[in-house]
Protein backbone atom coordinates (compact mmCIF):
# COMPACT_ATOMS: atom_id res chain seq x y z
CA UNK A 1 0.00 0.00 0.00
CA UNK A 2 1.38 3.69 -1.02
CA UNK A 3 1.93 5.96 1.74
CA UNK A 4 -1.14 8.32 0.78
CA UNK A 5 -3.77 5.51 0.85
CA UNK A 6 -1.87 4.10 4.03
CA UNK A 7 -3.00 7.55 5.38
CA UNK A 8 -6.76 7.61 4.33
CA UNK A 9 -7.17 4.21 5.87
CA UNK A 10 -6.05 5.16 8.90
CA UNK A 11 -8.77 6.93 11.27
CA UNK A 12 -7.96 10.48 12.63
CA UNK A 13 -10.22 11.77 15.29
CA UNK A 14 -10.02 15.47 14.64
CA UNK A 15 -12.09 16.43 12.04
CA UNK A 16 -11.02 20.12 11.48
CA UNK A 17 -7.98 17.92 9.75
CA UNK A 18 -7.89 15.85 6.56
CA UNK A 19 -5.11 14.10 4.18
CA UNK A 20 -7.24 16.71 1.56
CA UNK A 21 -5.83 19.28 3.23
CA UNK A 22 -2.68 18.38 2.90
CA UNK A 23 -2.14 16.69 -0.23
CA UNK A 24 -0.62 18.38 -3.22
CA UNK A 25 -2.62 18.34 -6.35
CA UNK A 26 0.96 17.44 -8.59
CA UNK A 27 1.84 14.27 -6.81
CA UNK A 28 -1.74 13.31 -4.45
CA UNK A 29 0.47 12.95 -1.67
CA UNK A 30 1.06 14.99 1.56
CA UNK A 31 3.34 17.81 0.94
CA UNK A 32 7.27 17.53 1.30
CA UNK A 33 8.47 21.07 1.19
CA UNK A 34 5.41 22.86 0.97
CA UNK A 35 5.75 26.02 -0.96
CA UNK A 36 2.94 28.45 -1.98
CA UNK A 37 2.51 30.61 -5.44
CA UNK A 38 1.87 34.26 -5.64
CA UNK A 39 -1.71 33.42 -6.16
CA UNK A 40 -2.05 31.42 -3.21
CA UNK A 41 -1.67 27.79 -3.76
CA UNK A 42 0.33 25.32 -2.39
CA UNK A 43 2.42 22.56 -3.39
CA UNK A 44 5.79 20.38 -3.37
CA UNK A 45 8.90 22.52 -4.12
CA UNK A 46 10.22 19.16 -5.98
CA UNK A 47 6.62 19.42 -7.88
CA UNK A 48 6.23 22.51 -8.77
CA UNK A 49 9.81 23.31 -10.20
CA UNK A 50 9.59 20.02 -12.35
CA UNK A 51 6.09 21.04 -13.39
CA UNK A 52 7.20 24.72 -14.27
CA UNK A 53 10.72 22.91 -16.21
CA UNK A 54 8.25 20.73 -18.88
CA UNK A 55 5.61 23.14 -18.75
CA UNK A 56 5.64 26.24 -22.04
CA UNK A 57 4.07 28.52 -19.43
CA UNK A 58 5.08 29.86 -15.80
CA UNK A 59 1.20 29.74 -14.61
CA UNK A 60 -0.30 27.80 -11.54
CA UNK A 61 -1.02 24.42 -12.16
CA UNK A 62 -4.86 25.04 -10.29
CA UNK A 63 -5.48 28.42 -11.15
CA UNK A 64 -4.01 29.08 -13.92
CA UNK A 65 -2.78 32.36 -12.90
CA UNK A 66 0.21 33.02 -15.57
CA UNK A 67 3.62 34.71 -13.70
CA UNK A 68 6.01 36.71 -16.22
CA UNK A 69 8.67 34.99 -14.73
CA UNK A 70 9.36 31.97 -12.39
CA UNK A 71 8.72 33.28 -8.74
CA UNK A 72 11.39 33.11 -5.72
CA UNK A 73 9.71 29.67 -4.19
CA UNK A 74 10.25 29.57 -0.16
CA UNK A 75 9.05 27.03 2.14
CA UNK A 76 6.32 27.60 3.56
CA UNK A 77 7.98 26.48 7.62
CA UNK A 78 4.04 27.00 8.77
CA UNK A 79 2.47 24.32 6.84
CA UNK A 80 5.67 22.12 6.74
CA UNK A 81 5.25 21.90 10.94
CA UNK A 82 1.46 21.05 10.33
CA UNK A 83 2.60 18.45 7.86
CA UNK A 84 5.03 16.87 9.71
CA UNK A 85 2.96 16.87 12.56
CA UNK A 86 0.22 15.18 10.60
CA UNK A 87 2.21 12.57 9.27
CA UNK A 88 3.52 12.12 12.89
CA UNK A 89 -0.05 11.18 13.89
CA UNK A 90 -0.67 9.33 10.68
CA UNK A 91 2.35 6.87 11.39
CA UNK A 92 1.54 6.45 15.32
CA UNK A 93 -2.44 6.52 15.69
CA UNK A 94 -1.99 5.49 19.35
CA UNK A 95 -0.62 8.75 20.08
CA UNK A 96 -2.81 10.95 18.14
CA UNK A 97 -6.32 9.67 20.72
CA UNK A 98 -4.16 9.96 23.64
CA UNK A 99 -2.01 13.32 23.59
CA UNK A 100 -4.81 14.94 25.99
CA UNK A 101 -4.53 11.73 28.50
CA UNK A 102 -0.98 11.35 28.45
CA UNK A 103 -0.31 14.99 29.27
CA UNK A 104 -2.83 14.81 32.30
CA UNK A 105 -1.31 11.71 33.44
CA UNK A 106 2.04 13.31 33.48
CA UNK A 107 0.97 16.45 35.20
CA UNK A 108 -0.44 14.26 37.73
CA UNK A 109 2.09 12.15 38.12
CA UNK A 110 4.68 15.01 38.19
CA UNK A 111 6.75 13.47 35.37
CA UNK A 112 7.22 13.97 31.28
CA UNK A 113 5.86 12.46 28.97
CA UNK A 114 6.51 9.75 26.75
CA UNK A 115 8.80 10.24 23.39
CA UNK A 116 6.01 10.29 20.53
CA UNK A 117 3.46 12.07 22.89
CA UNK A 118 2.70 15.45 22.10
CA UNK A 119 1.79 17.85 24.85
CA UNK A 120 -2.34 19.43 24.42
CA UNK A 121 -0.56 23.16 23.61
CA UNK A 122 1.26 21.40 20.73
CA UNK A 123 -2.40 20.58 19.27
CA UNK A 124 -4.23 23.81 19.92
CA UNK A 125 -0.92 25.51 18.23
CA UNK A 126 -1.40 22.98 14.93
CA UNK A 127 -5.31 24.27 14.44
CA UNK A 128 -4.73 27.71 14.61
CA UNK A 129 -2.03 27.40 12.45
CA UNK A 130 -3.89 25.47 10.26
CA UNK A 131 -6.83 28.27 10.13
CA UNK A 132 -4.91 31.41 9.82
CA UNK A 133 -3.09 29.03 6.51
CA UNK A 134 -6.36 27.90 5.11
CA UNK A 135 -7.91 31.41 5.87
CA UNK A 136 -4.84 33.42 4.30
CA UNK A 137 -4.15 30.98 1.02
CA UNK A 138 -7.93 30.98 0.46
CA UNK A 139 -8.65 34.53 0.73
CA UNK A 140 -9.98 34.62 -2.84
CA UNK A 141 -12.42 31.72 -2.30
CA UNK A 142 -14.67 33.39 0.17
CA UNK A 143 -18.23 34.04 -0.48
CA UNK A 144 -19.75 37.24 -0.49
CA UNK A 145 -21.50 36.46 3.06
CA UNK A 146 -18.14 35.50 4.44
CA UNK A 147 -16.22 38.87 3.01
CA UNK A 148 -19.03 40.88 4.29
CA UNK A 149 -19.55 39.99 7.78
CA UNK A 150 -16.44 38.38 8.12
CA UNK A 151 -15.40 34.47 8.97
CA UNK A 152 -18.35 32.08 10.20
CA UNK A 153 -17.36 29.30 12.32
CA UNK A 154 -18.49 26.36 12.41
CA UNK A 155 -18.05 23.49 15.57
CA UNK A 156 -16.91 20.25 14.91
CA UNK A 157 -17.53 16.76 16.50
CA UNK A 158 -14.92 17.75 19.41
CA UNK A 159 -16.29 21.40 19.86
CA UNK A 160 -13.36 22.47 18.19
CA UNK A 161 -14.29 25.72 16.10
CA UNK A 162 -13.31 26.06 12.56
CA UNK A 163 -13.98 28.54 9.47
CA UNK A 164 -16.20 28.02 7.09
CA UNK A 165 -13.55 28.54 3.98
CA UNK A 166 -11.31 25.19 5.31
CA UNK A 167 -14.97 23.61 5.58
CA UNK A 168 -15.51 24.41 1.78
CA UNK A 169 -12.04 23.74 0.52
CA UNK A 170 -11.99 20.09 1.91
CA UNK A 171 -14.56 19.50 -0.32
CA UNK A 172 -12.68 20.12 -3.04
CA UNK A 173 -9.91 17.88 -4.87
CA UNK A 174 -7.60 19.13 -7.28
CA UNK A 175 -5.81 17.41 -9.93
CA UNK A 176 -3.21 19.44 -12.79
CA UNK A 177 -6.74 19.81 -14.98
CA UNK A 178 -8.49 22.12 -12.14
CA UNK A 179 -10.59 21.51 -9.51
CA UNK A 180 -13.58 18.91 -9.15
CA UNK A 181 -16.40 20.74 -7.28
CA UNK A 182 -18.26 18.41 -5.23
CA UNK A 183 -20.94 20.89 -4.37
CA UNK A 184 -21.25 21.32 -8.47
CA UNK A 185 -20.92 25.72 -7.72
CA UNK A 186 -20.28 27.07 -10.97
CA UNK A 187 -17.43 29.69 -10.45
CA UNK A 188 -15.74 32.36 -12.26
CA UNK A 189 -13.26 31.63 -14.64
CA UNK A 190 -11.18 34.68 -13.96
CA UNK A 191 -10.96 34.92 -10.09
CA UNK A 192 -12.16 30.99 -9.31
CA UNK A 193 -15.10 32.50 -6.91
CA UNK A 194 -18.93 30.98 -6.62
CA UNK A 195 -20.91 33.38 -9.30
CA UNK A 196 -23.36 34.48 -6.56
CA UNK A 197 -24.13 38.07 -8.21
CA UNK A 198 -25.73 39.53 -11.76
CA UNK A 199 -24.77 41.98 -13.19
CA UNK A 200 -27.62 43.65 -14.86
CA UNK A 201 -25.59 46.23 -16.68
CA UNK A 202 -23.84 43.24 -18.80
CA UNK A 203 -26.76 40.76 -17.93
CA UNK A 204 -23.83 37.69 -16.75
CA UNK A 205 -23.28 36.37 -13.43
CA UNK A 206 -20.15 37.62 -11.61
CA UNK A 207 -18.38 36.69 -8.47
CA UNK A 208 -17.45 39.09 -5.77
CA UNK A 209 -13.97 40.50 -7.12
CA UNK A 210 -16.00 41.00 -10.42
CA UNK A 211 -18.28 43.16 -8.97
CA UNK A 212 -15.70 45.38 -7.28
CA UNK A 213 -13.42 45.74 -9.97
CA UNK A 214 -14.59 45.96 -13.70
CA UNK A 215 -18.00 45.93 -12.75
CA UNK A 216 -17.69 48.22 -10.22
CA UNK A 217 -19.82 51.21 -11.41
CA UNK A 218 -22.57 49.06 -12.65
CA UNK A 219 -26.08 47.54 -11.44
CA UNK A 220 -25.44 44.78 -9.28
CA UNK A 221 -28.15 41.89 -7.84
CA UNK A 222 -28.23 38.30 -6.26
CA UNK A 223 -27.91 35.79 -8.98
CA UNK A 224 -30.44 33.67 -7.09
CA UNK A 225 -32.95 36.65 -6.53
CA UNK A 226 -32.56 37.57 -10.06
CA UNK A 227 -33.29 34.34 -11.47
CA UNK A 228 -36.41 33.78 -9.52
CA UNK A 229 -37.76 37.03 -10.86
CA UNK A 230 -36.14 35.64 -14.55
CA UNK A 231 -38.43 32.89 -13.71
CA UNK A 232 -41.83 34.55 -13.84
CA UNK A 233 -40.93 36.61 -16.62
CA UNK A 234 -40.05 33.47 -18.36
CA UNK A 235 -43.52 31.78 -17.05
CA UNK A 236 -45.23 35.52 -18.50
CA UNK A 237 -43.11 35.14 -21.71
CA UNK A 238 -44.25 31.70 -22.17
CA UNK A 239 -47.86 32.44 -21.84
CA UNK A 240 -47.55 34.78 -24.01
CA UNK A 241 -46.04 32.70 -27.07
CA UNK A 242 -48.80 30.16 -26.15
CA UNK A 243 -51.21 32.66 -26.94
CA UNK A 244 -49.51 34.14 -30.11
CA UNK A 245 -49.26 30.51 -31.31
CA UNK A 246 -52.75 29.53 -30.94
CA UNK A 247 -53.58 32.46 -32.77
CA UNK A 248 -51.43 31.86 -35.71
CA UNK A 249 -52.54 28.36 -36.17
CA UNK A 250 -56.86 29.74 -35.94
CA UNK A 251 -55.45 32.09 -38.77
CA UNK A 252 -53.69 29.55 -40.70
CA UNK A 253 -56.76 27.38 -40.52
CA UNK A 254 -58.77 30.15 -41.27
CA UNK A 255 -56.63 31.07 -44.41
CA UNK A 256 -56.90 27.48 -45.39
CA UNK A 257 -60.88 27.36 -45.19
CA UNK A 258 -60.90 30.49 -47.44
CA UNK A 259 -58.01 29.07 -50.01
CA UNK A 260 -61.07 26.44 -50.36
CA UNK A 261 -63.51 29.15 -50.94
CA UNK A 262 -61.46 30.27 -53.64
CA UNK A 263 -61.25 27.12 -54.86
CA UNK A 264 -64.55 26.34 -55.04
CA UNK A 265 -65.49 30.41 -56.34
CA UNK A 266 -63.16 29.67 -59.10
CA UNK A 267 -64.53 26.40 -59.89
CA UNK A 268 -68.35 28.15 -60.34
CA UNK A 269 -66.99 31.41 -61.61
CA UNK A 270 -65.45 29.63 -64.31
CA UNK A 271 -68.20 27.22 -65.46
CA UNK A 272 -70.81 30.17 -64.79
CA UNK A 273 -68.37 32.37 -67.31
CA UNK A 274 -68.43 29.30 -69.72
CA UNK A 275 -72.24 28.97 -69.67
CA UNK A 276 -72.32 32.58 -70.32
CA UNK A 277 -69.74 33.32 -72.33
CA UNK A 278 -70.96 30.41 -74.41
CA UNK A 279 -74.69 31.64 -74.59
CA UNK A 280 -73.08 34.67 -75.57
CA UNK A 281 -71.39 33.39 -78.72
CA UNK A 282 -74.44 31.54 -79.92
CA UNK A 283 -76.23 34.83 -79.31
CA UNK A 284 -74.28 37.04 -81.13
CA UNK A 285 -74.13 34.08 -83.84
CA UNK A 286 -77.35 33.89 -84.29
CA UNK A 287 -77.12 37.62 -84.25
CA UNK A 288 -74.35 37.36 -87.20
CA UNK A 289 -76.84 34.89 -89.19
CA UNK A 290 -80.00 37.59 -88.89
CA UNK A 291 -77.58 40.52 -89.84
CA UNK A 292 -76.57 38.69 -92.66
CA UNK A 293 -79.91 37.34 -94.06
CA UNK A 294 -80.82 40.95 -93.45
CA UNK A 295 -78.51 42.36 -95.20
CA UNK A 296 -79.06 39.93 -98.44
CA UNK A 297 -82.43 40.73 -98.29
CA UNK A 298 -82.48 44.25 -98.96
CA UNK A 299 -79.21 43.91 -100.98
CA UNK A 300 -81.71 42.18 -103.79
CA UNK A 301 -84.17 44.39 -102.66
CA UNK A 302 -81.99 47.31 -103.81
CA UNK A 303 -81.07 45.14 -106.95
CA UNK A 304 -83.93 44.41 -107.59
CA UNK A 305 -85.72 48.08 -107.61
CA UNK A 306 -82.76 49.38 -109.43
CA UNK A 307 -83.13 47.52 -112.20
CA UNK A 308 -86.70 48.62 -112.56
CA UNK A 309 -85.56 52.49 -112.40
CA UNK A 310 -83.06 51.31 -115.29
CA UNK A 311 -85.16 49.74 -117.62
CA UNK A 312 -87.98 52.74 -117.39
CA UNK A 313 -84.99 55.10 -117.68
CA UNK A 314 -83.46 53.39 -120.53
CA UNK A 315 -87.09 53.29 -122.37
CA UNK A 316 -87.57 56.87 -122.17
CA UNK A 317 -83.93 57.76 -123.25
CA UNK A 318 -84.24 55.75 -126.19
CA UNK A 319 -88.17 57.20 -127.05
CA UNK A 320 -86.39 60.81 -126.51
CA UNK A 321 -83.46 59.49 -128.88
CA UNK A 322 -86.12 58.30 -131.50
CA UNK A 323 -88.29 61.66 -131.48
CA UNK A 324 -84.79 63.59 -131.76
CA UNK A 325 -83.64 61.65 -135.38
CA UNK A 326 -87.19 61.96 -136.17
CA UNK A 327 -87.14 65.68 -135.98
CA UNK A 328 -84.04 66.20 -137.13
CA UNK A 329 -85.08 64.53 -140.33
CA UNK A 330 -88.43 67.00 -140.34
CA UNK A 331 -86.40 69.65 -140.55
CA UNK A 332 -84.40 68.89 -143.69
CA UNK A 333 -87.69 67.72 -146.22
CA UNK A 334 -89.14 70.83 -148.33
CA UNK A 335 -92.36 68.69 -148.33
CA UNK A 336 -95.25 70.40 -146.44
CA UNK A 337 -97.51 67.21 -146.63
CA UNK A 338 -94.91 64.98 -145.54
CA UNK A 339 -93.39 67.44 -142.92
CA UNK A 340 -97.14 67.97 -141.39
CA UNK A 341 -98.21 64.21 -141.21
CA UNK A 342 -94.36 63.14 -139.51
CA UNK A 343 -94.73 66.52 -136.98
CA UNK A 344 -98.35 64.89 -135.68
CA UNK A 345 -96.48 61.11 -135.83
CA UNK A 346 -93.59 63.35 -132.96
CA UNK A 347 -95.94 65.44 -131.30
CA UNK A 348 -97.16 63.06 -129.27
CA UNK A 349 -96.46 64.14 -125.35
CA UNK A 350 -94.01 62.41 -123.69
CA UNK A 351 -94.12 61.26 -120.27
CA UNK A 352 -92.53 64.14 -118.10
CA UNK A 353 -92.10 61.65 -114.91
CA UNK A 354 -89.93 63.53 -112.02
CA UNK A 355 -87.00 62.06 -111.51
CA UNK A 356 -85.53 64.50 -109.69
CA UNK A 357 -86.81 62.97 -106.00
CA UNK A 358 -86.66 59.03 -106.91
CA UNK A 359 -82.98 57.33 -105.41
CA UNK A 360 -82.32 53.84 -104.45
CA UNK A 361 -83.19 53.01 -100.67
CA UNK A 362 -80.22 52.35 -98.97
CA UNK A 363 -81.38 50.79 -95.76
CA UNK A 364 -80.42 47.25 -95.09
CA UNK A 365 -82.41 46.56 -92.59
CA UNK A 366 -79.54 46.24 -90.37
CA UNK A 367 -80.58 48.95 -87.24
CA UNK A 368 -83.03 46.69 -85.79
CA UNK A 369 -80.28 43.94 -85.68
CA UNK A 370 -77.39 46.30 -83.90
CA UNK A 371 -80.26 47.91 -81.74
CA UNK A 372 -80.73 43.94 -80.64
CA UNK A 373 -77.30 43.06 -80.42
CA UNK A 374 -76.52 46.30 -78.26
CA UNK A 375 -79.57 45.38 -76.08
CA UNK A 376 -78.03 41.75 -75.69
CA UNK A 377 -74.58 42.62 -74.52
CA UNK A 378 -75.84 45.57 -71.93
CA UNK A 379 -77.84 42.28 -70.70
CA UNK A 380 -74.99 40.77 -70.52
CA UNK A 381 -72.55 43.52 -69.46
CA UNK A 382 -74.87 43.92 -66.20
CA UNK A 383 -74.59 40.01 -65.57
CA UNK A 384 -70.94 40.26 -66.05
CA UNK A 385 -70.28 42.93 -63.62
CA UNK A 386 -72.84 40.98 -60.99
CA UNK A 387 -70.34 40.48 -57.42
CA UNK A 388 -69.98 36.52 -56.84
CA UNK A 389 -72.26 34.75 -55.36
CA UNK A 390 -69.28 33.55 -52.31
CA UNK A 391 -68.31 36.49 -50.04
CA UNK A 392 -64.90 35.25 -48.53
CA UNK A 393 -63.41 36.92 -45.45
CA UNK A 394 -59.53 37.13 -46.02
CA UNK A 395 -59.51 40.50 -45.41
CA UNK A 396 -61.87 43.36 -44.80
CA UNK A 397 -60.40 45.49 -47.65
CA UNK A 398 -59.28 43.12 -50.30
CA UNK A 399 -61.46 41.40 -52.31
CA UNK A 400 -60.16 36.94 -52.79
CA UNK A 401 -60.78 37.81 -56.48
CA UNK A 402 -59.41 40.73 -58.74
CA UNK A 403 -60.46 41.32 -62.14
CA UNK A 404 -57.33 41.33 -63.81
CA UNK A 405 -54.59 40.49 -61.36
CA UNK A 406 -52.25 40.05 -64.13
CA UNK A 407 -52.23 43.36 -65.37
CA UNK A 408 -52.76 44.87 -62.11
CA UNK A 409 -49.23 43.29 -60.56
CA UNK A 410 -47.00 44.30 -64.01
CA UNK A 411 -48.37 48.08 -63.67
CA UNK A 412 -47.30 48.37 -60.25
CA UNK A 413 -43.55 48.86 -61.84
CA UNK A 414 -44.31 51.17 -64.05
CA UNK A 415 -40.93 53.53 -65.35
CA UNK A 416 -40.70 56.69 -66.70
CA UNK A 417 -39.57 56.10 -70.21
CA UNK A 418 -38.77 58.93 -72.83
CA UNK A 419 -37.03 58.62 -76.44
CA UNK A 420 -33.23 58.93 -76.80
CA UNK A 421 -32.96 61.90 -79.91
CA UNK A 422 -29.49 60.50 -80.26
CA UNK A 423 -30.38 56.94 -81.49
CA UNK A 424 -33.50 58.47 -83.70
CA UNK A 425 -33.77 57.49 -87.71
CA UNK A 426 -33.16 61.38 -89.85
CA UNK A 427 -37.08 60.72 -90.50
CA UNK A 428 -38.38 60.79 -86.76
CA UNK A 429 -40.05 63.80 -85.25
CA UNK A 430 -39.70 63.80 -81.20
CA UNK A 431 -41.80 66.55 -79.42
CA UNK A 432 -39.84 68.80 -77.12
CA UNK A 433 -40.94 66.08 -73.87
CA UNK A 434 -39.53 63.21 -75.60
CA UNK A 435 -42.72 61.22 -75.41
CA UNK A 436 -44.31 61.22 -79.09
CA UNK A 437 -42.82 60.17 -82.65
CA UNK A 438 -43.42 60.96 -85.58
CA UNK A 439 -42.42 59.81 -89.51
CA UNK A 440 -42.03 62.90 -91.44
CA UNK A 441 -41.06 62.57 -95.82
CA UNK A 442 -38.13 64.53 -95.15
CA UNK A 443 -34.52 63.45 -93.39
CA UNK A 444 -33.31 65.90 -90.70
CA UNK A 445 -29.96 67.33 -90.43
CA UNK A 446 -28.66 64.89 -87.61
CA UNK A 447 -25.49 63.80 -87.13
CA UNK A 448 -24.81 60.06 -88.40
CA UNK A 449 -23.50 59.01 -84.78
CA UNK A 450 -22.84 55.31 -84.28
CA UNK A 451 -25.84 54.78 -82.15
CA UNK A 452 -28.49 56.53 -84.42
CA UNK A 453 -30.53 54.36 -86.82
CA UNK A 454 -29.45 55.32 -90.58
CA UNK A 455 -32.19 52.73 -92.53
CA UNK A 456 -34.84 51.92 -90.10
CA UNK A 457 -37.29 54.77 -89.11
CA UNK A 458 -36.96 53.67 -85.32
CA UNK A 459 -35.78 54.88 -82.38
CA UNK A 460 -34.86 53.62 -78.88
CA UNK A 461 -35.93 54.98 -75.47
CA UNK A 462 -33.07 56.83 -73.18
CA UNK A 463 -33.88 54.69 -70.28
CA UNK A 464 -31.91 50.46 -70.44
CA UNK A 465 -32.86 48.15 -68.06
CA UNK A 466 -30.25 45.74 -66.41
CA UNK A 467 -32.35 43.77 -63.56
CA UNK A 468 -35.22 44.39 -62.56
CA UNK A 469 -38.88 44.51 -63.29
CA UNK A 470 -40.82 47.56 -65.83
CA UNK A 471 -43.68 48.59 -67.06
CA UNK A 472 -44.91 51.51 -69.44
CA UNK A 473 -47.81 51.94 -72.04
CA UNK A 474 -48.03 53.50 -75.36
CA UNK A 475 -51.02 54.89 -77.61
CA UNK A 476 -51.14 53.32 -80.69
CA UNK A 477 -54.38 54.76 -81.81
CA UNK A 478 -55.03 55.99 -85.15
CA UNK A 479 -52.32 54.34 -86.85
CA UNK A 480 -52.12 51.09 -89.41
CA UNK A 481 -48.59 50.19 -88.68
CA UNK A 482 -46.08 50.37 -85.68
CA UNK A 483 -43.57 48.31 -83.94
CA UNK A 484 -43.05 48.42 -80.30
CA UNK A 485 -40.85 46.45 -78.11
CA UNK A 486 -37.14 46.10 -76.57
CA UNK A 487 -33.81 45.92 -78.18
CA UNK A 488 -30.51 44.97 -76.85
CA UNK A 489 -27.57 47.13 -76.55
CA UNK A 490 -25.38 45.50 -79.10
CA UNK A 491 -28.22 45.20 -81.63
CA UNK A 492 -26.79 46.27 -85.36
CA UNK A 493 -28.24 49.84 -86.24
CA UNK A 494 -27.11 50.31 -89.85
CA UNK A 495 -28.22 49.26 -93.00
CA UNK A 496 -30.47 46.20 -93.14
CA UNK A 497 -31.77 44.87 -89.95
CA UNK A 498 -32.79 41.23 -89.56
CA UNK A 499 -35.57 41.61 -86.69
CA UNK A 500 -35.66 38.99 -84.45
CA UNK A 501 -34.70 37.48 -80.95
CA UNK A 502 -31.54 36.44 -82.33
CA UNK A 503 -30.21 39.38 -83.40
CA UNK A 504 -31.46 41.71 -80.40
CA UNK A 505 -35.16 42.59 -81.28
CA UNK A 506 -38.27 41.87 -79.40
CA UNK A 507 -40.84 43.16 -80.26
CA UNK A 508 -44.87 43.17 -81.83
CA UNK A 509 -45.81 44.93 -85.10
CA UNK A 510 -49.19 45.97 -86.82
CA UNK A 511 -49.42 46.29 -90.42
CA UNK A 512 -52.12 47.64 -93.05
CA UNK A 513 -54.13 48.11 -89.60
CA UNK A 514 -55.09 44.66 -88.74
CA UNK A 515 -52.28 42.16 -89.65
CA UNK A 516 -50.33 41.86 -85.79
CA UNK A 517 -47.34 39.56 -86.00
CA UNK A 518 -44.74 39.13 -83.58
CA UNK A 519 -41.03 39.40 -84.83
CA UNK A 520 -39.26 35.66 -84.66
CA UNK A 521 -37.56 33.48 -87.20
CA UNK A 522 -39.92 32.86 -88.95
CA UNK A 523 -42.77 35.61 -88.24
CA UNK A 524 -45.46 34.43 -85.80
CA UNK A 525 -48.96 35.91 -87.39
CA UNK A 526 -51.61 36.89 -83.97
CA UNK A 527 -55.64 37.23 -85.10
CA UNK A 528 -56.25 39.91 -82.58
CA UNK A 529 -60.49 40.08 -82.01
CA UNK A 530 -59.95 43.55 -80.40
CA UNK A 531 -57.82 45.94 -82.12
CA UNK A 532 -55.96 47.35 -78.70
CA UNK A 533 -55.88 51.68 -78.90
CA UNK A 534 -52.62 51.52 -76.27
CA UNK A 535 -50.39 48.59 -75.66
CA UNK A 536 -48.49 47.79 -72.49
CA UNK A 537 -45.01 46.21 -72.49
CA UNK A 538 -43.71 44.70 -69.45
CA UNK A 539 -40.18 43.39 -68.93
CA UNK A 540 -38.75 41.11 -66.25
CA UNK A 541 -34.63 41.19 -66.92
CA UNK A 542 -34.10 38.00 -64.50
CA UNK A 543 -36.35 35.91 -66.13
CA UNK A 544 -36.05 36.88 -69.72
CA UNK A 545 -39.47 37.61 -69.74
CA UNK A 546 -41.38 40.12 -72.49
CA UNK A 547 -44.92 40.53 -72.06
CA UNK A 548 -47.63 42.92 -74.65
CA UNK A 549 -51.14 43.71 -73.14
CA UNK A 550 -54.41 45.59 -74.76
CA UNK A 551 -54.61 47.86 -72.08
CA UNK A 552 -58.05 48.96 -72.49
CA UNK A 553 -59.27 45.69 -72.56
CA UNK A 554 -56.83 44.11 -69.54
CA UNK A 555 -56.30 41.04 -71.76
CA UNK A 556 -52.71 39.62 -72.52
CA UNK A 557 -51.18 39.56 -76.01
CA UNK A 558 -47.93 37.43 -76.29
CA UNK A 559 -44.78 36.64 -73.84
CA UNK A 560 -41.34 36.53 -75.51
CA UNK A 561 -39.05 34.15 -73.19
CA UNK A 562 -35.76 34.53 -73.76
CA UNK A 563 -31.88 35.19 -71.88
CA UNK A 564 -30.85 38.82 -71.78
CA UNK A 565 -27.27 38.98 -71.47
CA UNK A 566 -26.61 42.50 -71.86
CA UNK A 567 -28.92 46.51 -71.41
CA UNK A 568 -32.18 46.47 -72.97
CA UNK A 569 -33.88 49.29 -73.83
CA UNK A 570 -37.66 50.11 -75.23
CA UNK A 571 -38.28 50.27 -79.19
CA UNK A 572 -40.31 52.29 -81.24
CA UNK A 573 -41.26 52.56 -84.61
CA UNK A 574 -44.25 54.57 -85.93
CA UNK A 575 -43.19 52.71 -89.42
CA UNK A 576 -43.65 55.20 -92.78
CA UNK A 577 -46.57 57.13 -93.87
CA UNK A 578 -46.92 55.43 -97.76
CA UNK A 579 -50.73 55.20 -97.73
CA UNK A 580 -51.10 58.60 -95.89
CA UNK A 581 -53.29 57.40 -93.09
CA UNK A 582 -50.54 56.08 -90.49
CA UNK A 583 -49.54 60.01 -89.70
CA UNK A 584 -50.21 59.26 -86.54
CA UNK A 585 -47.88 59.60 -83.84
CA UNK A 586 -46.65 56.94 -81.12
CA UNK A 587 -47.13 58.30 -77.44
CA UNK A 588 -45.86 57.45 -74.45
CA UNK A 589 -48.39 57.65 -72.10
CA UNK A 590 -48.48 57.69 -68.21
CA UNK A 591 -49.77 54.39 -66.26
CA UNK A 592 -52.71 55.38 -64.55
Amino acid sequence: MKKNESYRAMPFSHSFLSEDQLLCSICLDVFDNPVSTPCGHSFCMTCIRRYWDTAKLCQCPLCKQSFKRKPDLHINRTLREITEQFKHMMANPGDSAGIGAGEEDAEEEGRKPEPGHRPGYLLDEMKQRLSRHRAHSSASQACPDERGSGQTLNTDTNGTQMPVIAKQLSLRRYTLSGAADVMKVPLCPKHHRNLELFCLSDLECICVECGQTEHQSHDIACAEKEWHSYKMKISTTETEIQEMTRERMQKVEEIKRSLADVKALSESEVQRSMQMLAALMASLERSQAELLEETEIHRHAAEHQAELMIRELELEVSEMRRRSTALAKLAQTDNFVTGLKGYSDVSTPLSKKDWTGVSLTCDLGTKAVYASVCQLLEQYKQELQKPPAVCLSVSANQSPVKSHPKVKRVQEYAVDVTLDSSTAHPRLLLSEDKKKVWCSEKHQHVPNNRERFDRVVCVLGREGFSGGRHYWEVEVDGKTDWDLGVASHSSNRKGKITVSPSNGYWFLSLRDKNNFAFRTEPSTALPLSMRPQKIGLFVDYEKGQVSFYNVDAKMHIYTFMDNFSETIYPFFSPCTNKTGKNDAPLVITPVQ
